[in-house]
């Protein structure tokens, strides 16, 4: 992540808020279970598996959502003039869809389609097949945060930790939000989610993140070559 410039990081804090406040929304309504972070789905599905068919049934059923919406962005990012604005569009309809879903009662439906979303968000900062920044699951960023601490606190390079704490408190400060809102609006809260994925689909075009069938990753090795 300290190999992109700051525009860029700034903006995949904005993504990790978005994210974490979708996943808030999704593990309240579900009771326990997430829509982004399938490390913990995944352990869900194993103690499912042990000894409870529906939680099982709830985990994969997320994880699937989750690789679909992967898949979905990776393909359509990959052929689109500006992948950011591209994929981000593609995020907002599909949590405007998820909104519309529980608006008409389709609440299971809803969160499947969220799970998706965030999966295609997450293959915005793609390259070569690789995501360089991880904008919805902090597992790795709290590693790469704790290694820079360390080198800093021995002498080294102090501001290395600083763009990996802030897109924790990213992701932290969204799922607070998340939090707060969902006992007022419910899943409703996700057409705040798809107008913020719009927002920012606008700011990586103002910002011009991503040049014509670049990826951001592409565009910081060809402007620092």
């Amino acid at each position: 992540m300290i190999r992109h410039p700051r525009s860029e990081r700034l903006f995949a804090i904005g993504l990790s808020g978005l994210g974490g406040f979708v996943d808030a929304v999704g593990f309240i309504a579900l009771g326990g279970f997430y829509v982004s972070f399938m490390s913990g789905n995944s352990t869900r599905l194993a103690v499912g598996l042990a000894g409870n068919s529906l939680s099982a049934v709830i985990a994969g059923g997320l994880i699937a959502a989750f690789v679909s919406g992967v898949v979905l962005g990776s393909w359509i990012g990959r052929s689109a003039p500006r992948r950011p604005t591209t994929v981000l569009l593609l995020v907002a309809s599909l949590l405007a869809l998820a909104a519309l879903a529980a608006m008409f009662g389709a609440r299971r439906s809803a969160l499947l389609v969220a799970a998706c979303a965030m999966g295609a968000e997450n293959t915005i900062f793609e390259r070569d097949g690789e995501v360089s920044i991880g904008v919805t699951y902090m597992t790795g960023t709290l590693v790469k945060f704790g290694q820079h601490l360390a080198t800093a606190l021995s002498g080294g390079a102090r501001p290395g930790w600083a763009p990996y704490l802030l897109l924790w408190l990213g992701l932290v400060s969204g799922a607070v939000c998340g939090a707060l809102v969902y006992p007022r609006l419910g899943l409703e809260a996700l057409w705040i989610a798809a107008i913020a994925a719009v927002c920012l689909a606008l700011t990586a075009l103002r910002i011009g993140l991503g040049g014509p069938g670049e990826t951001p990753a592409q565009n910081v090795t060809r402007t620092s070559a």
